[in-house]
């Protein structure tokens, strides 16, 4: 069976260019980086210019306001909770969104349980917030506002340029999470006003447990991971070189003119998706906007009276791979926050929904045969 994945909103395989990087720095650039001896110099070379890359990608203004971790959860709690333990003398009040993933949400109820007050803005049928809302909300005592760029599961984008001008004139700081993002849309942390940054590796081709946390500097957030002096005593832990130069690999292949080839092919996958479900006639919504305002390789439909789970199951064993909702809420038999915040609690979408999210590997021909494999698996619940 030729095995089709469409869930690279999850993950994503690593690129051959990513695992020939790290075949070589594993072989060859074995030292500890903290170390003063040669082959911990060699280890810091790669390190030091990995982190360059990286930073050069999101037009950080220094290479040491980039701070290797484990992924964007640690970077997410990192950003969230350290921001909230250093200034809760200046106020106690945070505001995010009713769809952020749950290493954004889960923090922020945490810190409700330690006296902050957190302000979860709505959003519309597209999956976006109100900037009037926004600036209605920000108070005083308000500390951080997280948004993320672009939303895992229906693909909205945030205006993060707008929320950047708008926190900016405030108290607060402004921390996006950007895992779903990064590597597929243009982000400067200087012209969007933004103060902190998360990401993960293994959303653009690179090597898992690994992400990176932007902190503007004299933001000065004490270490989430304590221990050694590493990342210039800002996250404790040997730095895993080999994958960081994988990383800066998946970065640098990633380039502006390889982002726009992909945007185009992503946009055209999913409108050849649509296309072919409206010519089988197949009863279907999306959920959002599929224009070019969106994150490019995510759409979630609506397919009307199938459960989903069941869906899933069907296209997996059509070697199809899709998901619901976040791979990191997968095994939960809740529907999504995001389609309850997005279209009500009660509505059928919250649990008849698929998302397609499209990688490198997709090709024009996958498509077509998933399209195939949904209208045979559609009409065979209709003939039930």
């Amino acid at each position: 069976m030729n095995k089709i994945y469409l869930d690279n909103a999850a993950t994503t395989p690593m690129a051959p260019e990513v695992i020939d990087s790290m075949t070589k720095a594993m072989q060859n650039v074995f030292g500890n980086a903290s170390a003063v001896n040669s082959f911990g110099r060699d280890a810091r070379f790669v390190l030091d210019q990995s982190r360059h890359i990286i930073a050069q990608s999101i037009n950080a203004k220094l290479d040491n306001e980039i701070i290797f971790t484990s992924g964007g959860t640690e970077s997410d709690n990192t950003a969230i909770i350290q921001t909230a333990m250093k200034r809760k003398n200046e106020g106690r009040h945070l505001i995010t969104t009713a769809i952020e993933h749950e290493a954004v949400l889960k923090p922020m109820h945490y810190l409700e349980t330690q006296g902050f007050e957190v302000t979860y803005l709505p959003v519309d049928k597209n999956g976006l917030i109100s900037l009037e809302d926004l600036k209605r909300e920000l108070r005083d005592d308000t500390i951080l506002v997280s948004i993320m760029s672009g939303n895992n599961e229906v693909g909205s984008r945030m205006p993060i340029h707008e929320i950047g001008e708008i926190v900016a004139n405030s108290n607060a700081w402004f921390h996006t999470d950007a895992v779903q993002a990064y590597g597929l849309v243009d982000i400067d942390v200087q012209a969007d006003h933004i103060d902190l940054l998360s990401t993960s590796a293994h959303k653009l081709n690179g090597p898992k447990f690994l992400g990176f946390l932007y902190e503007r500097d004299g933001l000065k957030l004490e270490p989430y991971i304590r221990g050694g002096d590493q990342e210039v005593m800002r996250r404790a832990g040997t730095e895993n070189v080999p994958a960081i130069a994988g990383f800066a690999t998946a970065v640098k292949i990633d380039d502006s003119e390889e982002k726009a080839k992909r945007t185009k092919r992503y946009y055209g996958f999913k409108h050849q998706l649509i296309d072919g479900l409206k010519k089988n006639q197949i009863d279907f919504e999306v959920n959002g906007k599929v224009d070019q305002g969106e994150l490019p390789h995510v759409i979630n439909i609506w397919f009307k009276g199938i459960p989903n789970d069941a869906f899933i199951t069907n296209l997996d064993l059509n070697g199809i791979a899709v998901a619901a909702g976040s791979a990191c809420t997968a095994g939960s038999l809740e529907p999504s926050h995001v389609l309850k915040a997005m279209f009500g609690k009660d509505s059928k979408r919250t649990t008849e929904s698929i998302r397609f999210s499209f990688g490198i590997e997709n090709t024009a021909e996958e498509i077509d045969q998933t399209v195939a494999a949904i209208t045979k698996i559609v009409n065979r619940f209709k003939n039930k």
